[in-house]
């Protein structure tokens, strides 16, 4: 992590220091001396929450924040950007949603049906009696539910089969203006196609969780020079490909974890941090209370710093940065439940400016927390 500035006094010569001591102490008769408070430490300045510059062109990266201006309004959140990309969709939108009440998205689905863009979308069956939902059935576009004790815990949008939305955010107003989350843009046929893959898996073949259909056409790629890989669950060993990259990591390895329970996962991390790495984290405060097999006392016992959130909203991103270079995000959890019952996707994208913006993130969020 960067260091924060540091404050710097310069010398003062001696005999001004005896004159400003004599001066505080000299008050008017029959008053009481004033006391002078110590100067109080000088205020880091806020992380930038901008995208970098450095990003490449493909990229986007958005992050939720309940204190940004408007955000009590529930205006200027991530959702907007993506209703925007929705309201440009020519052709197609695919979309798989967890859960569904933002006016912002409905709206633009709404839009892009009178537009004439084929509209589809699968659910979590749980969540489709919301009103907003209702609205886009009643307009003509289908809806298909999972209909299974699993869940469907997507969170993903592919508009034109060329522009995949996804990340650890769900489309509601909890998760755009109360959580913590991040929206990730990825523009890429290829990153595309492994989307529409996995939806039509559940949207044309009905086929949900542990009933797998086919192979992700192109879990390894590289977009303008930067590798990434893109995974689905159950179908594609997600834990197995982060156990891995947890296991070579050099550096430091930081995560925001909604939900830890993965055994395998947390033993990695003690096993780095036991070998010199910089491990710190993350995590709901919750999910922690209700977790059958919560990771964080094992961690707070190794001695790692792991902080809870106390926040009103959830801690819900579902990230790891590696090295500085690698980031791990989307909609699984760390759980067993991710890995074997729900149906979920992760995106690894093996690049520095992204690290960036995750860090940044990462230090935001850690440091408002406590342990």
């Amino acid at each position: 992590m960067r260091p924060h500035p540091t404050a710097h006094s310069q010398s003062v010569p001696l005999p001004l220091i005896l004159i400003l001591l004599m001066a505080a102490c000299v008050a008017a008769p029959g008053t009481p001396p004033v006391l002078q408070p110590q100067e109080a430490p000088t205020e880091v300045p806020p992380t930038p929450r901008v995208t970098a510059v450095a990003l490449p062109g493909w990229l986007a990266i958005h992050f939720t924040n309940s204190s940004a201006p408007g955000a009590a309004d529930y205006q200027g959140g991530p959702d907007e950007q993506l209703a925007a990309a929705i309201d440009g969709a020519r052709l197609s939108i695919d979309m798989a949603a967890y859960s569904l009440n933002l006016w912002s998205i409905r709206d633009a689905l709404l839009r892009a049906e009178r537009r004439g863009v084929v509209i589809r979308m699968v659910m979590e069956s749980d969540n489709m009696d919301e009103p907003e939902v209702q609205a886009l059935i009643d307009a003509g576009i289908p809806v298909l539910g999972d209909q299974r004790e699993g869940l469907m815990h997507d969170k993903f949008v592919v508009i034109d089969r060329s522009e995949v939305w996804t990340g650890s955010m769900n489309y509601t107003v909890g998760g755009g203006y109360y959580d913590d989350n991040n929206l990730v843009r990825i523009r890429s046929v290829q990153a595309a196609e492994n989307y529409t893959a996995e939806f039509d898996e559940m949207f044309v073949e009905h086929l949900f969780g542990q009933d797998v259909l086919a192979a992700t056409p192109h879990p390894r790629l590289t977009i303008d020079g930067t590798p990434v890989e893109i995974y689905f669950s159950p179908d594609d060993g997600v834990a197995a490909r982060i156990l891995e990259l947890l296991q070579g990591a050099q550096e430091s390895i930081y995560f925001m974890a909604f939900s830890f329970t993965s055994d395998e996962l947390a033993q990695a991390l003690l096993e780095r941090a036991g070998a010199g790495i910089t491990v710190a984290g993350a995590m709901d405060d919750s999910q922690v209370a209700s977790n059958e097999g919560t990771e964080y006392d094992p961690f707070l016992q190794a001695g790692l710093d792991v902080r809870l959130d106390g926040e009103d909203g959830l801690m819900h991103h579902k990230v790891i940065i590696i090295d500085g270079r690698i980031v791990i995000t989307g909609s699984y959890n760390f759980t067993a439940s991710a890995e074997e019952y729900n149906d979920e996707n992760v995106v690894i994208i093996f690049s520095e400016a992204a690290a960036v913006e995750f860090l940044r993130e990462f230090e935001r969020v850690h440091q408002r927390m406590q342990r």
